[in-house]
C-alpha cells in the first residue's frame, strides 16, 4: 500500500526545507556496529543474548554468536557509557518470588561480549521494558504481568542497586480479555532527562513520572490517554523533542502527541492506521514504534500481519502521512532498529527466527528489502552499538 509519487514529491520537498532544524542528520558516514539480540529462551534454543556485527557499507549482518546467558532477555537497554548492557529476564518469579529480575551486564569493547556483573529483582512479575536515563545513573523497568513500574540506581561499576522506587499501576479499560488490569508496556525518558513515560496496555494510559536521577526516584506526574480500547504499547519522541508517538496493540494504530518539555505534558494531535483498511484483523496487533534519527519519518510493525508501516512526518505539526506498509518475510515482528546512522531498519521476527535487513530510502522513508537476513532464536529485541 503507497502513495502516490506526486504526493510522496511534494512532501517530501516541505521536509526538505526542515533541515536548517537542529536535529537534520549530516551525511552518514559508514561505520560498523555491534548488534544485540534479545530473545525468549523458554521452549526454544535460544542460550539468552545475542551478537552480530553490522556493516553500514554493505548492509551485511555477520553470523550471530552468544553474548551472553540469561533468561528471557526480551528486552535490552545500553548505558550511555557504551561499556554497559542491561537486560530484562521476562519471568514470573525469581528466586520463589513473584517478580521478574533485571540484569547488568559489562561489555567487553574488543569483542562485544558480555559479562554478569549482578541481578535484582524488579519487585513486579514480566518485566518486559528497560530504559537507562540519560545520566546513566538509573535503571527504569516496566512490569508487564504486574502492571508497574520500578527504578533501580545504577552503581558507578555499572552493577545494579535494589529497587528504589516502585509505583502499582491502578485501572482496567475496555477490552474484556486483554485489559481487566493494568499491564505496564514500556518506559522512555524524555530529553531534558526530567520526565519518564509509561505506555500501559491494560489501561489506556500512559502514566507521567517526575524523574530523580540521581537518586533514581519515580513520582507521579499526571498521564494522558488514547482512545478506549487502543492497548499502548511502545512510545518513541521525535528528535525534536516537539512530538512523540505510541502505537497501540490492540487498535492497530499510532497516535500522536505534540509534548510541552517544560510542563511533562502530552496533548493528542492524531491517529493513524498502521494495516490497511481492508485488512483481516484476526490476530494482527502492532508492536515497536520508532521515529528515524532525521526526524523525517516514523515507523511501526505490525504482527500477523508481519509488515512495517512507513510514514513520513510533517515537520511544522508532527502529523504522520503513510508512505506504505512493507511486508516482511519473517513472522511476527515484534522489535526492530533503525541503525544510527539511518541507512537501514533491522526487523526481528519472533516466531520466524530471522532478523531481516531492510534499506531505508532518504527521500520518501520507504523500505526495500536487501534480501539480507540471518537467524537468531525467537529474537524480540534489536540494539546497536558503535565497534570501538
Amino acid at each position: 500500500m503507497k502513495t502516490s509519487p506526486g504526493f510522496r514529491k511534494s512532501l517530501f520537498s516541505l521536509l526538505t526545507l526542515s533541515l536548517t532544524l537542529p536535529f537534520a542528520l549530516s551525511s552518514a558516514r559508514a561505520e560498523e556496529f555491534f548488534v544485540y539480540f534479545g530473545t525468549y529462551t523458554r521452549n526454544n534454543d535460544s542460550k539468552g543474548i545475542y551478537l552480530s556485527k553490522f556493516d553500514t557499507a554493505t548492509g551485511k549482518l555477520s553470523a550471530p554468536e552468544v553474548a551472553g546467558e540469561v533468561v528471557n532477555p526480551s528486552f535490552l537497554a545500553i548505558h550511555p557509557d557504551g561499556a554497559h548492557l542491561y537486560a530484562v529476564s521476562e519471568i514470573p518469579e525469581l528466586d520463589s518470588r513473584k517478580t521478574g529480575g533485571l540484569s547488568a551486564f559489562e561489555i567487553d569493547p574488543a569483542t562485544g561480549k558480555l559479562e554478569l556483573l549482578n541481578q535484582e529483582p524488579t519487585e513486579g512479575p514480566g518485566p518486559c521494558f528497560v530504559a537507562i536515563d540519560h545520566s546513566g545513573k538509573a535503571a527504569l523497568v516496566a512490569n508487564y504481568s504486574g502492571g508497574s513500574v520500578a527504578s533501580l540506581p545504577i552503581e558507578e561499576s555499572g552493577a545494579l542497586g535494589p529497587v528504589a522506587s516502585f509505583i502499582q499501576h491502578e485501572g482496567s479499560s475496555i477490552n474484556e480479555r486483554r485489559q481487566k488490569e493494568p499491564h505496564a508496556h514500556s518506559i522512555n525518558v524524555d530529553a531534558a532527562n526530567r520526565f519518564a513515560f509509561a505506555a500501559d496496555l491494560g489501561t489506556d494510559d500512559i502514566f507521567i513520572y517526575e524523574l530523580l536521577p540521581d537518586k533514581a526516584i519515580l513520582t507521579s506526574h499526571g498521564s494522558a490517554e488514547v482512545a478506549p480500547g487502543s492497548g499502548p504499547r511502545h512510545f518513541a519522541f521525535h528528535p525534536s523533542g516537539k512530538y512523540a508517538y505510541v502505537i497501540n496493540e490492540l487498535a492497530l494504530t499510532i497516535t500522536a502527541f505534540r509534548y510541552d518539555a517544560e510542563e511533562g505534558r502530552l496533548t493528542e494531535i492524531q491517529t493513524v492506521s498502521t494495516v490497511p483498511a481492508d485488512a483481516d484483523r484476526e490476530g494482527v496487533s502492532t508492536a515497536e514504534v520508532q521515529a528515524h534519527p532525521n526526524g523525517k519519518f516514523v515507523y511501526g510493525s505490525n504482527r500477523g500481519h508481519d509488515s512495517i508501516a512507513a510514514f513520513q512526518v510533517e515537520p511544522t505539526t508532527g502529523k504522520l502521512f503513510l508512505v506504505e506498509i512493507q511486508k516482511m518475510e519473517g513472522n511476527v515482528p515484534r522489535n526492530f532498529r533503525i541503525d544510527p546512522t539511518g541507512g537501514y531498519l533491522l526487523a526481528a521476527g519472533q516466531k520466524s527466527n530471522t532478523v531481516e535487513v531492510f534499506a531505508i530510502d532518504a527521500e520518501t522513508g520507504a523500505l526495500e528489502p536487501t534480501g539480507e537476513k540471518i537467524e537468531v532464536p525467537s529474537p524480540v529485541c534489536v540494539k546497536f552499538l558503535p565497534v570501538k
